[in-house]
């Protein structure tokens, strides 16, 4: 682990038994609240994707969207909001899929994202992979290219990464236990 990953790690509040008994949530707006970690994760999550040819970033609701649209500014590229069904008030693509704890819907317009281009997936956290393949599966049914995935932690004990196999990922930070 690096510096830099140890340091987003301390800045994250830890909640124990949360949203059930036995389970840590991670808790990213402490680190979000710092103007210095702020810029600092996205600077960082720029100086990885800075040279990739990537035409949007697609954040995934709600803290994703904390992530993504910076980073996309930062980029020069477009955002694509993935959104909880019935958020989107034009023709949408929905993807169902199951979390942790119950299952869950993602969204996005039928026009945002163009057959061929390529697009950044980012969200704040990834446990178990279920929205990450959600958004996955959006890209793809429109004809996008899904060129990675990116997160600030990872909860790499629960083995998400196992199953985007064939997808590029990166995290700034992993817990590897609870």
């Amino acid at each position: 682990m690096t510096e830099f990953s140890e340091l987003v790690k301390r800045s994250i509040r830890n909640v124990p038994d949360w949203p059930k008994k036995g389970v840590v949530f991670r808790d990213l707006t402490t680190m979000w609240k710092d103007p210095k970690m702020l810029k600092a994760t996205t600077d960082a999550l720029y100086r990885r994707y800075r040279r990739s040819r990537i035409d949007s970033v697609l954040g995934i609701e709600a803290r994703g969207f904390i992530v993504g649209a910076p980073l996309a500014m930062k980029l020069g590229v477009g955002f694509v909001a993935a959104r909880k069904p019935g958020k989107l008030p034009w023709k949408t693509v929905s993807k169902e899929y199951d979390l942790e704890y119950t299952s869950a819907g993602l969204e996005v317009h039928r026009d945002a994202i163009k057959k061929g281009e390529r697009v950044l997936i980012v969200d704040d956290l990834m446990a178990t992979a279920g929205t990450a393949l959600a958004a996955i599966n959006l890209v793809e049914a429109l004809g996008g290219k899904v060129v990675g995935l990116a997160f600030v932690v990872e909860l790499s004990f629960l083995k998400g990464r196992d199953k985007l196999r064939g997808y590029r990922v990166f995290s700034l930070g992993q817990y590897a236990s609870e």
